[in-house]
């Protein structure tokens, strides 16, 4: 489903990361793991478009993407939920997700109520500003929103990072079932090694900007945590 092949991404001229080949099948969940500083952040914002320059192959459904400017590739179907969040503070909750919508292949305006299901907090405060919500709240309004895109594929940039232990669980219990249940296809970065474990079908370490490990869950042993993971 989703491919790279001997990708390179580039800030200016220094190169963050250096070719990566991976293949996330449809349906699957890899988690991206490293030490931080090692590229992950950068692996998925190469792989949305965001890196100065960018070389190699990255193929989506076989429709090659490399050239493509980020909200071509959002059309295509890759949904992102970066790091920190990237909700518009001044804007409300519904404006925010409306803007989710717009991304979607069929067009936009319409926010689905099954979203406001899987957060139902997001239907009470549909009229707050996001900058009013707490940070669990925010990051449930960002995967929302970036679900409401039809994404055929999720990137998400430690979505459980510095967030209240009852909304951390809610959001990796909504990540397993839309995995599980509704077979949508994600990549993770993740620093929570037990939350990889349980989600994960696929795991990637990175380190210097590429692939050093790699494989089903089942082979993340202690040994490669410690070697890789643990500071």
């Amino acid at each position: 489903m989703l491919e790279l092949v001997d990708v390179d991404g580039f800030y200016g001229r220094s190169r963050a990361l250096q070719s990566v080949s991976m293949k996330v099948e449809r349906g699957d969940f890899l988690s991206v793991l490293g030490r931080n500083g090692v590229g992950k952040t950068t692996l998925l914002r190469t792989i949305l478009g965001l890196m100065t320059r960018t070389t190699g192959s990255i193929r989506l459904d076989d429709e090659e993407l490399i050239a493509k400017p980020t909200h071509e590739r959002s059309k295509a179907g890759i949904g992102y939920v970066p790091q920190g969040r990237g909700i518009l503070p001044a804007f409300t909750v519904r404006e925010n997700l409306l803007i989710g919508t717009f991304a979607a292949r069929n067009g936009g305006g319409q926010i689905g109520e099954w979203v406001l299901d899987l957060f139902p907090i997001l239907k009470e405060f549909l009229n707050r500003r996001g900058g009013n919500l707490s940070g669990g709240q925010q990051q449930q309004l960002a995967i929302a929103r970036a679900l409401l895109s039809e994404p055929k594929v999720m990137l998400l940039d430690e979505p459980t990072e510095g967030i209240q232990p009852n909304i951390v669980e809610q959001i990796e219990n909504v990540l397993i079932d839309l995995n599980r249940k509704q077979g949508l296809t994600i990549v993770l970065v993740e620093q929570n090694i037990a939350f990889a474990r349980r989600a994960s079908r696929h795991f990637a370490i990175l380190n210097r900007g590429t692939v050093v490990e790699g494989g089903p869950i089942a082979q993340l042993s202690d040994m490669l945590i410690h070697r890789h993971l643990v500071v």
